[in-house]
């Protein structure tokens, strides 16, 4: 896969592409069923599959640094993993920025879509709005299209039970600890991936070493402590993890995951993990002191390995 964030480029390597354009938040089973439109109508045109993605996301250039947007499901590189896994050729990074939400809809198709892309079939949902101040749709699409040369297919509506997936339902979700369902949605359980980085080693004075994770974003998709997986390259641990911002020992608003792997002693610094989310075990709290959180920690730590002994047994 390759990934360029100017639209000119795409002329280095193809004339023309069939493309799709949004978030990718957590490439979800909806998502996966547009790739797959992509890729069909891609096929038969005999042109490379092209997403235009949406970085940082709307929601956030807008919010600004201090703003509360949507939580991410999913970190740029995240995505950028998931995209290449399911077969998408090229991803144009589209820099959300005042530039681009200045551009008037027509400037918008001409100079990315025709100009720069080369766009021979656009794939979106009926509900696509773009331009400044969202002056553009569906219907401006199909007419500039006719005009200048290009399709506009609507995108398949992938249901749950007779909801239409989405980001924000999987949100809904996660921050209730859902992870039986949310994993329906994606196909494939929920995870974070990060590099393990220095941290201040109070949990390891404590007598529970952690793995730091920094989680690069501005609001979190849940929040507490959980029982999950942690896979290292071709192994897997089970651990204690704590998402959220530590209000027991810092009042900073730094985002971090803590994971403590159970019956594990290794360094594990600058190596990247991926931490799969299977049951909740307690919302975050602040204790009074540190011997406080020394003994819920060690309950936690307990309950962990009961519930995750609990669910291998299920599975034998």
């Amino acid at each position: 896969m390759i990934i360029f964030d100017q639209p000119d480029r795409f002329a280095q390597f193809h004339q023309s592409c069939v493309a799709t354009i949004g978030k990718f938040d957590g490439v979800h089973l909806g998502h996966q069923l547009i790739l797959d439109q992509l890729k069909q109508r891609a096929e038969e045109m005999n042109l490379p599959t092209l997403v235009i993605l949406l970085e940082p996301h709307p929601e956030e250039f807008f919010a600004g640094p201090y703003g509360d947007p949507p939580a991410r499901l999913n970190v740029v590189r995240e995505k950028l993993e998931l995209l290449e896994s399911f077969g998408v050729d090229f991803v144009f990074r589209l820099n959300f920025d005042e530039k681009i939400s200045s551009l008037s809809a027509d400037s918008y198709i001409k100079e990315i879509l025709v100009n720069g892309l080369g766009v021979a079939v656009f794939i979106i949902g009926n509900d696509f709005r773009f331009g400044h101040k969202r002056q553009g749709d569906f219907a401006l699409l199909q007419q500039r299209g006719s005009e200048l040369g290009f399709e506009v297919e609507e995108t398949s509506t992938y249901e749950y039970n007779g909801l239409r997936i989405s980001s924000s339902y999987i949100r809904k979700e996660l921050a209730v600890s859902n992870f039986a369902l949310v994993e329906q949605l994606l196909g494939r359980p929920y995870s974070i991936r990060g590099e393990v980085q220095q941290g201040r080693k109070l949990a390891r004075d404590l007598g529970y070493p952690t793995c730091n994770v920094d989680l690069n974003r501005q609001t979190l998709p849940l929040h507490g402590v959980f029982a999950c997986e942690v896979r290292l390259a071709d192994r897997a641990f089970i651990a204690a993890v704590n998402v959220g911002y530590k209000p027991t020992v810092t009042d900073e608003r730094t985002a971090l995951l803590e994971a403590h792997l159970l019956d594990f002693d290794e360094n594990l610094y600058g190596k990247s993990i991926e931490v799969i989310f299977r049951h909740q075990i307690r919302e975050e709290m602040k204790f009074d002191g540190l011997d406080d959180l020394k003994a819920q920690m060690g309950k936690d730590i307990d309950k962990v390995r009961e519930m995750m002994d609990a669910r291998i047994e299920q599975r034998a």
